[in-house]
């Protein structure tokens, strides 16, 4: 089965290319559906999964995002400061969900956004590994544009997203998300219109399975 990761950033429209793309090779979009899958193994709430999640709201990327203030902080070493009090250890949460990404791609297959899954997968047959990228400046209007915030508080979005995201990769996988060797196939969603990059990423993928 075909097997996509997408790694976005803030304002890239990920969260609708990736079902779109999901859609056109009749695989199932992997999204929330992931902490729902690790809360079941691990025997904790969907809650408690969710405040682990890279993209919740106060999630462990917002905590890391947090941490990256703190002087003490250093990316590429192996301690991290993490404020507050989790619910449980930050590595369970990553190895299971780890662990349901493989599962995903070696059984039914799957498009596969966030949670580092370019490195997850890296070694998976056949499995295409996207980045959707822009300058920031480009993502904050397409924010604003989308959401009908201000220009400012789409700013704000896309810098602390930003922010979360990366240090979610930095701190588990040591490696910058944005280094373009990690993917196939990198694209300015921002310039290239969403059905166009929807369409080169199924035909890439087709191409490589």
């Amino acid at each position: 089965m075909r097997v996509v990761t997408i790694s976005a950033t803030y304002g890239t429209a990920g969260s609708v290319i990736g079902p779109a793309v999901a859609g056109r090779l009749g695989v199932p979009f992997m999204d929330r559906a992931i902490p729902g899958a690790v809360a079941d193994e691990l025997g904790c709430t969907l809650e408690e999964a969710l405040a682990h999640d890279d993209r919740a709201e106060h999630g462990l990327g917002r905590l890391l995002a947090e941490a990256m203030r703190l002087p003490t902080v250093t990316f590429g070493g192996v301690d991290m400061y993490l404020p507050g009090n989790m619910p449980l250890p930050a590595e369970d949460f990553v190895a299971h969900t780890e662990r349901v990404i493989r599962q995903t791609a070696r059984g039914q297959g799957g498009v596969i956004l966030g949670r580092a899954g370019a490195l997850v997968l890296a070694d998976h047959p056949g499995a295409l590994h996207v980045r959707l990228d822009a300058p920031s400046k480009r993502r904050v209007l397409q924010t604003a544009t989308l959401t009908g915030v201000t220009e400012r508080q789409a700013r704000r979005l896309v810098e602390d997203n930003d922010r979360a995201r990366a240090a979610y990769v930095r701190h588990f996988y040591h490696v910058d998300p944005a280094s373009p060797l990690l993917y196939h196939l990198v694209l300015d969603s921002t310039s290239v219109p969403i059905d166009t990059c929807v369409e080169l990423i199924v035909t890439a993928s087709t191409a490589l399975s």
